[in-house]
């Protein structure tokens, strides 16, 4: 699971070098959507580019991937041979630690352009040099990158002695689609309460002998996920209207289709599938 805590080979950073590396990673988003490689063959979709590469004038550093440094910035135009691409899908071409590096850079461009002005009074912010925040120079209000913490839960159980996965489709899945549930955490409640209420309230099941999986940083906006696995302890399968198109308990040899693995939902499905066929009641997977 080391994919989801940390990027191999990068330190974080926020003010830029006096002399920046020869060549660095640049993250360059158009309206949301990050340029790629045109017709880059499998896994150059992303390659390291002079420092010139582009010409914009706001840029945010993100610190040094393996010696080069690493940066996130606007561009109202794709150069010659670059295409924008939605963060989603390039993010499913993209291999680690590029992968984790284009989702700090998505959040870090997210919150610029939220906070250009105070939130407060309305004042157009300032970016601080020593630390990632926007301060208004009228009011004093700060704005640090905003992350907003989701819970993410697959329930299991044993029917007839047979191991089942509990999995759900939201209506905005593609078709066949289905995965674990998650729910944003509300103000005042930890995270184990908000894995118990999102279960009840869009499937209608309660939940015992909750296990802590991992996180993930998630870049749709700025979310934060913190996947478990838990037991059903209880009630039949109740979709929540309008939140969950269909839910079901499926046996471990006829699944649905899944979440990709480079997703949390994906790591949590594989890895407790493996749990569960190695007899699902020894040491965590």
């Amino acid at each position: 699971m080391t994919s989801l805590h940390c990027i191999p080979g990068f330190t974080p950073g926020i003010e830029a070098p006096t002399t920046p590396s020869a060549e660095g990673w640049h993250l360059v988003f158009i309206e949301g959507q990050l340029l790629l490689l045109a017709d880059a063959a499998e896994g150059q979709v992303l390659t390291p580019q002079p420092d010139a590469f582009t010409a914009a004038r706001e840029r945010h550093y993100l610190g040094q991937l393996d010696g080069r440094d690493c940066w996130a910035q606007q561009a109202s135009a794709a150069p010659e041979g670059w295409a924008p691409q939605g963060l989603r899908a390039a993010m499913m071409q993209l291999d680690d630690p590029l992968l984790h590096l284009a989702s700090r850079a998505a959040q870090v461009m997210e919150w610029d352009r939220a906070h250009r002005f105070c939130g407060v009074c309305g004042t157009p912010t300032e970016r601080q040099p020593h630390e990632r925040a926007r301060r208004c120079p009228s009011c004093s209000h700060v704005a640090y990158p905003r992350i907003s913490p989701a819970m993410m839960a697959l329930v299991w159980r044993r029917h007839e002695g047979r191991p089942q996965l509990l999995l759900a489709r939201s209506p905005n899945f593609k078709p066949g689609f289905y995965s674990a549930l998650a729910g944003f955490v509300e103000a005042g409640e930890s995270l184990e309460a908000c894995v118990h209420r999102e279960v009840a309230e869009e499937v209608g099941v309660q939940v015992q002998r909750l296990h802590y999986y991992a996180s993930q940083s998630w870049p749709f906006p700025h979310s934060l996920m913190l996947a478990f696995r838990c037991e059903w302890a209880g009630g039949e399968v109740r979709e929540q209207p309008g939140e969950i198109e269909h839910a079901a308990w499926f046996d471990l040899d006829e699944l649905p289709g899944l979440p990709p693995r480079f997703s949390i939902a994906g790591h949590l499905i594989g890895d407790t599938l493996a749990w569960l066929r190695a007899g699902g009641d020894g040491p965590a997977a």
